[in-house]
């Protein structure tokens, strides 16, 4: 090391302040709705009032003649494009798969579907002339549950999917586990209902097109999770075009929760209406467009069985599921309940005998896909309430159940025998158990609980002891066949170290507010030794970044970092082939530490990355057969999922005079590998908590008997204020997954996974004196209060 220069200071793990908040905290940063295009008209959408229902005729002479308006068209004008594919069917079974359309053409089957769409000069003028389209509908009769949809006789939806069912799918060994059941010392059964939910970003959905006669090329503006896949999915699948006419972007877009990953009608309507009209144009949704035609979440019935030897071992678990998918699939809807919840029913426990059936259903609602956690909430809710009921069957305290089945450090990595290849890869649960116990101060808990039964007072202390399944990659496990994902999941990473020795990485994944480009800026400059001023980080458009499948599955850092590091690797060894050129020494003797290169046990006569990278760049005096540059690229595909996990612990009050829920503490100990940033991560955390603990306790979508959507503004969805909150108690354990170099596993949906268990299982500890044994979500004031007063009658 030069005299008197400090050694670069190593970033990873580091509380790094975000490098891209700036235009973003001082309205410089540009997002869907800030766009303008020259000669950009509007575009607003007519939608079926109607959950299920035909479309005789539509008459828009009178919207085509508004003043400012450019042009109406109906499904009829798009008829020659086909439906949206359905991307990520369910493995192994036949699915009956019915797609949306650019507009709807002679049937809609929720409401909120688009039918006809208007091209003006102003967002305000296509707004009016919507008024003036009169459609003829001959309404139809309605189903908008899911075990009503799916019993005997009941309404038929789309002729394709007998009894609505749009798959029948199942997972682990039926036999052997009814032969469990059958054997089981107890056997607890229960009717779970994850209820659906509504995804409500900052930043709604919108898009923009134009479109360009003279080559034939589009770019389209989208708020999407992954714009690589929706260029892949529209022009291989909807307009038949090679993806080099095709160039999508992704502006900033404020949130997703999954909620974006999809391709939606609008985006394909985009496209085509800018060739129509011939000029660019753009669309964004309104609140209420949002709420009724956005894919909402969750929406499970499940009927559970858990069999154990009265000693607390679990011996057998079984589920059959409901999965209301709604009146047409989104783009990866019968993954959801199948892949990704199914398969993880096994949870942080040694269970010999697991079978879950899935029936996918179609109603009269809108499209269900993945929302924050995507299956993996759903599962941990039936795992954590099955562990409970049962501890409360056997009057067992449920952190002894929960330990007593935990699976055992030595046992890693871990078959749960309906991962279908996967394996659980590293773990620890009873030393993140042990640690929120701790915080918690358990013992002196169940002293004040006593104390507070007592006086009549409700306090409940509830549990969620979790795993989940992150970074979505192996191609060899979701591309396959048996997995319905028809192709693979890797990730990619551009690295160029410039002439100067500043580094420009550009990444397949796309943020909606995680901090990406900081949380990469970190790696890079702690592999080169370069100060985190001179990263640049590129992402969000498809012609200027390698393929990516984009953000979700808490992925960004468990396939995206990585293929970055990958790259970095390659580019420190052809750093340290030409600096043992330029020092006039064998290669092997070489070494590059601290962003310089230096000849072994002579660190004072290196070469600094900064002065590699300009002689890399001028290429005039290189090694034979070095090419100039330090660039290179990076398609990672990782051999196995990573599986974070952890303990959450909700400490509540029910009052017992109104039913109301007070959040007295929440601790939550996860383990997510190693942690670049851990303020990134402890804001992630912090936001997974507060929407899974919402769902225990106040959100829920719901449709009236005619399919209208009842929860259709932010005045009728209960999205809880930052006030309902305790502060949030944040500790970690860290137990580096050996799938990846980084040892990162993900941490960007542990709060929701374990939220809402945890919750849940609080309220029901604190009515269990009353002989409230399970009440479903949302655990409002009101269900609270009307439970509680039947059972003191």
């Amino acid at each position: 090391m030069t005299p008197g220069v400090e050694a670069p200071q190593k970033l990873v793990g580091e509380p790094v302040r975000r490098v891209e908040d700036a235009p973003l905290i001082t309205g410089a940063a540009k997002y869907l709705d800030d766009l303008e295009l020259p000669g950009m008209a509007h575009v607003a959408i007519l939608r079926s009032p109607h959950a299920h229902a035909r479309i005789t005729s539509i008459d828009t002479t009178k919207a085509a003649a508004h003043p400012g308006v450019i042009a109406v068209f109906t499904g009829r004008d798009f008829e020659h494009l086909p439906a949206l594919p359905c991307a990520w069917q369910a493995g192994g079974v036949e699915n009956f798969v019915n797609m949306p359309r650019a507009l709807e053409i002679d049937r809609v089957s929720f409401t909120g579907a688009g039918v006809a769409a208007v091209v003006a000069e102003s967002k305000y003028a296509a707004e009016d002339a919507l008024e003036l389209i009169e459609v003829d509908w001959e309404p139809l009769d309605v189903v908008v549950d899911a075990e009503q949809a799916a019993a005997e006789g009941a309404l038929q939806l789309h002729e394709n999917a007998t009894g609505n069912i749009v798959m029948d799918w199942s997972c682990g060994e039926e036999q052997a586990t009814e032969a469990a059941l059958q054997e089981a010392e107890v056997v607890v059964r229960e009717r779970l209902v994850n209820q659906r939910l509504i995804p409500t970003p900052m930043e709604g959905r919108g898009a923009a097109a134009e479109y360009e006669p003279a080559t034939g090329n589009y770019t389209v503006w989208m708020t999407s999770q992954a714009p690589h896949i929706m260029r892949l999915l529209m022009t291989a699948f909807v307009f038949g075009i090679p993806e080099t006419k095709m160039r999508c972007i992704a502006l900033h877009v404020g949130g997703g929760f999954g909620t974006k990953i999809f391709l939606y009608p609008e985006y394909v309507l985009m496209a085509a209406l800018a060739e129509k009209v011939g000029r660019p144009v753009k669309w964004v949704e309104t609140r209420r467009e949002n709420y009724a035609a956005t894919t909402h979440g969750r929406d499970h019935v499940t009927y559970l069985e858990i069999g154990a030897k009265r000693d607390g071992t679990i011996t057998a678990l079984r589920a059959k599921t409901y999965a209301n998918l709604g009146g047409v699939l989104s783009t990866i809807a019968p993954g959801i309940p199948t892949t990704l919840y199914g398969r993880m029913l096994s949870g942080a426990y040694r269970i010999p005998n697991i079978h879950c059936r899935v029936l996918g259903v179609y109603t009269n609602t809108g499209m269900v896909d993945a929302y924050r956690g995507a299956g993996r909430p759903e599962a941990t809710y039936v795992v954590e309430r099955a562990v409970d009921l049962l501890a409360r069957e056997l009057e067992l305290d449920p952190v002894e159940i929960r330990r007593r089945n935990f699976i055992p450090p030595e046992d890693f990595p871990y078959d749960p025998g309906i991962l279908r290849g996967l394996k659980y890869d590293t773990g620890d649960y009873e030393k993140a158990l042990d640690r929120a116990l701790e915080i918690v101060d358990y013992e002196g808990f169940r002293r004040e609980q006593g104390e507070a039964r007592r006086q009549g007072r409700y306090l409940g202390i509830g549990f969620s002891t979790y795993v989940e399944i992150c970074g979505a990659a192996p191609s060899a496990w979701i591309g396959t066949v048996g997995e319905g994902w028809g192709a693979s999941m890797w990730e990619s990473a551009n690295v160029r170290v410039h002439l100067t020795g500043k580094a420009v990485v550009t990444i397949g994944t796309q943020p909606q507010g995680q901090g990406h480009e900081t949380t990469v800026a970190q790696v890079v400059a702690s592999e080169l030794g370069i100060p985190i001023e001179d990263v640049t980080v590129e992402l969000g458009d498809t012609l200027g970044t390698p393929f990516g499948y984009g953000t979700y599955a808490s992925r960004s850092a468990a396939v995206g970092a990585v293929a970055v590091y990958k790259s970095l690797q390659r580019i420190k060894e052809k750093a340290r082939r030409i600096a043992a050129h330029m020092l006039e020494a064998d290669a092997e003797d070489v070494v590059f530490e601290d962003g310089r290169a230096f000849v072994k046990g002579s660190p004072e006569t290196g070469k600094t990355i900064q002065e590699i990278a300009g002689a890399a760049a001028l290429g005039y005096d290189l090694p034979d057969g070095e090419e100039p540059f330090l660039d290179d690229t990076t398609y990672y595909d990782p051999p196995n999922c990573t599986f974070p996990f952890g303990t959450h612990v909700a400490v509540i009050e029910v009052d017992g005079e109104t039913g109301e829920v007070a959040l007295k503490r929440y601790v939550a100990v996860d383990d997510v590998g190693v942690v670049i940033n851990p303020m990134i991560v402890d804001g992630q955390v912090h936001g997974g908590i507060a929407q899974g603990i919402a769902q225990a306790l106040w959100e829920q979508g719901i449709y009236d008997e005619n399919g209208q959507l009842a929860t259709s503004s932010l005045m009728d969805y209960a999205v809880p204020k930052a006030g309902f909150f305790p502060p949030f108690e944040i500790d970690r354990t860290e137990t580096p997954t050996d799938v990846n170099p980084l040892g990162v596993k993900g941490a960007g949906e542990t709060g929701t996974i374990a939220s809402t268990p945890a919750v849940v299982n609080a309220v029901m500890d604190a009515l269990a004196p009353l002989g409230i044994r399970h009440l479903d979500m949302p655990l409002t004031p009101e269900r609270l209060w009307r439970a509680m007063r039947e059972a003191k009658a």
